[in-house]
């Protein structure tokens, strides 16, 4: 298996915060924080452009699949890390808490959710479905879990800048996009693999420009070797209990083996385009953010691993079923 080049080149943009944080400081003369938002409005705008309307017709029709996947992502997810608060309220412990809660209450992803459950031979165009609409979903849900936290931290937020920041940067380009779907929808499909490099290409400007100012701030000298090592193996352990419940749900309803893997696939992955997008718009500019993402970022690249070794397992599976009949 070899390495995905965009878990490389997120380690690379963290790498180069560190030593070359003069782009992002707050005197730059290069206005990233503007490109920035500009290029999250255009990663909506082309996702509302990309939307299948076949795709999500088709999907309607398997309601029990759906519930599943978006209860597994904005219901499950959350309640697993919410039931530790206790533990980690008023601790210094409190903000890492946060930053699982994050995680947790994200939306799934798209383009790899898709990619993995094709690999291995599930109910893509349910897949496809799950994908779109959970994005969707998460632009209301995901502040929901988060906004009655932030307000018990120390954090300095203005609440109706989220919301407003939300509607300009995600809802209305999105809207935008799925209304000019008809004239340029085709071109945003046969130029999705230029997309897709755009999309990452801001991902990573924004997770440079909040590792700098995490760094300036000095704000991982609060986080010890342990503690890291700690967060690692919690993250992981959350894949796969999550993974583990999903697919103990599908058995439970009787689930044929296309639509258990989608189940499974869809519902423990979690978007790291969501994630920088949403941790900008709900954190501003405080310093967390990289610590806010740090979770995210090393479940993205364990679910990538992970999830890219089972559907192989399983794809040739089928096709060695296959050849046998």
């Amino acid at each position: 298996m070899r390495i995905d080049p965009f878990v490389i080149a997120i380690a690379l943009s963290i790498v180069i915060a560190f030593f070359f944080p003069q782009l992002g400081a707050a005197d730059s003369i290069v206005p990233i924080e503007t490109i920035s938002s500009i290029g999250i409005s255009l990663i909506f705008f082309f996702y509302g452009l990309k939307l299948s309307t076949e795709a999500i017709r088709s999907g309607l029709k398997n309601w029990k699949l759906h519930v599943v996947v978006q209860f597994t992502t904005f219901v499950l997810f959350p309640l697993l890390v919410l039931a530790f608060y206790p533990l980690a309220k008023d601790t210094s412990y409190e903000i890492l808490w946060l930053s699982m809660l994050f995680l947790a209450a994200l939306p799934s992803t798209v383009s790899s959710s898709v990619v993995m459950v094709s690999l291995a031979k599930g109910n893509v165009p349910a897949a496809i479905f799950n994908a779109s609409i959970s994005g969707i979903i998460g632009i209301m849900l995901t502040p929901l879990w988060l906004t009655p936290f932030i307000q018990q931290t120390d954090i300095p937020i203005d609440f109706s800048d989220i919301y407003a920041q939300l509607a300009t940067e995600i809802i209305l380009p999105l809207a935008v996009g799925l209304l000019m779907r008809k004239y340029w929808g085709e071109f945003a499909r046969k130029n999705s693999r230029g997309l897709s490099l755009f999309d990452k290409s801001i991902i990573l400007l924004i997770i440079y420009k909040s590792f700098v100012h995490s760094f300036e701030e000095k704000i991982f000298e609060s986080v010890s070797i342990l503690e890291l090592v700690l967060m690692t193996g919690i993250v992981i352990a959350l894949f796969f209990l999550v993974y583990g419940l999903t697919g103990w749900i599908g058995k439970r309803l009787h689930f044929n083996r296309e639509d258990h893997i989608t189940a499974q696939f869809c519902g423990s992955k979690k978007s790291l385009v969501h994630g920088t997008v949403f941790s900008k718009a709900l954190f501003g500019q405080s310093s967390i953010i990289g610590l806010i993402l740090l979770p995210l970022m090393i479940f993205h690249a364990f679910q990538i691993l992970i999830i890219s070794v089972l559907a192989s397992r399983m794809g040739k599976g089928v096709e060695g079923n296959e050849k046998e009949l």
